[in-house]
């Protein structure tokens, strides 16, 4: 199994999205009257994931995955963005008709469609812990409008974890993305094996993923004094002491978490501060039922919490310490803990370094849907 790469690829290639045919797609810079009409106009769509709102009026964001869904008479649709970092992909009735790479400050028009009632959905394909992406709404073309937004799905899932949660460079074909873009533009959150599992599921879903971070220890010890505990509370990674302001409409009946391939892939090295690996084994597993106190306390008994591990490179104790932790909260009175190890999983890593390709993370979901048919979840 590969340890996992830290996120450090440069952000500059550029990959151009595909447009389906029939469409007609433009891209120009918002004058002020548009973007006024996308700022000023009571919100007519549905956000899942975490964000933030902006002084501007648009609303701002880090996690991958986020997703922003409405519903619109008329021939077509604009999407208002301010982001020169991640790639987005758009997607008209179920059928995704543009990816925008690093679009910058600009409506994306997409024209052409049957004058009917559609639906259109805004996902954030990259990770950008570092940078903050901006959403503006959804515009009408002329003689077009924005309905009321589609209601929440009953059924939420939320996601912990790092690359292999992230999708990190799931479908570039190669594990080495040097040549081809690197890993921004080669990965895609919405065909991670967790957004997978959700669209079957009909469920909404967060994916709260960080590449490289781990429960106590980061890849290969980088970023001492922090590790993923540092960044869960917040809307906007890159903000320090961020808290996110949880709707109460965000009550998952699943939670899915995927810590430790960071903790363990890697040898120890000098200076860090266990000194043995029992003593990195003992430290993951006190911060692991401390990270199961906060989810419980935030929403209580009844979810379900799903503990997954794996196979890593380096000989180390992941799946076993993943199986105590469970078996001791299950003693402990919650019977709404259970494991989920994937490590025999018939996987290629054909992504980029070495991590889960895009038919990888289907074959997770496929796995991760088997072992949730075996709980008894209360949708």
């Amino acid at each position: 199994m590969p340890s996992e790469a830290q996120h450090l690829i440069s952000r500059r290639t550029l990959v151009t999205g595909a447009v389906a045919a029939g469409l007609t797609v433009a891209v120009a810079t918002p004058s002020r009257a548009t973007a006024s009409r996308a700022t000023t106009a009571p919100a007519r769509y549905r956000t899942v994931g975490r964000t933030a709102p902006a002084a501007d009026g648009f609303v701002q964001f880090t996690w991958p995955g986020v997703h922003f869904e409405a519903r619109f008479a008329g021939t077509g649709v604009g999407v208002v963005l301010d982001d020169s970092v991640n790639d987005y992909d758009v997607q008209i009735d179920g059928v995704t008709v543009r990816t925008l790479v690093t679009p910058g400050r600009a409506t994306t028009w997409v024209d052409g469609l049957a004058d009917a009632v559609h639906t259109v959905r805004l996902v954030k394909r990259t990770e950008s812990p570092w940078s903050v992406g901006k959403f503006g709404g959804f515009l009408p073309v002329r003689g077009g409008a924005i309905l009321s937004a589609p209601r929440a799905r009953r059924r939420q899932i939320e996601y912990i974890g790092d690359s292999f949660t992230a999708g990190y460079g799931n479908v570039s074909g190669t594990r080495d993305c040097s040549g081809v873009g690197g890993v921004d533009r080669n990965s895609n959150a919405d065909l991670s094996f967790g957004a997978l599992t959700a669209r079957a599921l009909g469920a909404d879903h967060q994916l709260n993923a960080f590449s490289g971070r781990g429960m106590v220890r980061n890849y290969a010890g980088t970023s001492p004094g922090t590790d993923y505990r540092t960044y869960y509370d917040r809307a906007l990674l890159n903000v320090d002491g961020d808290v996110w302001q949880r709707p109460p409409t965000w009550r998952p009946q699943l939670v899915v978490i995927g810590l430790g391939i960071n903790d363990f892939s890697t040898p120890l090295q000098p200076g860090e501060p266990w000194a043995t690996e029992a003593e990195l084994v003992a430290a993951y597993e006190t911060a692991y039922h401390g990270f199961l106190d906060k989810l419980r306390a935030r929403y209580g008994p009844h979810p379900h919490l799903l503990l997954s591990s794996t196979q890593v490179s380096t000989p180390a104790p992941y799946r076993e310490t993943v199986e105590r932790i469970t078996r001791t909260r299950s003693t402990q009175g919650d019977p709404r803990i259970h494991h989920w190890y994937y490590g025999d999983a018939p996987l290629d890593f054909l992504a980029c370094d070495w991590h889960p390709s895009a038919q990888d993370h289907r074959t997770l979901s496929t796995l991760l849907l088997d072992r949730l048919s075996t709980l008894r979840l209360h949708w």
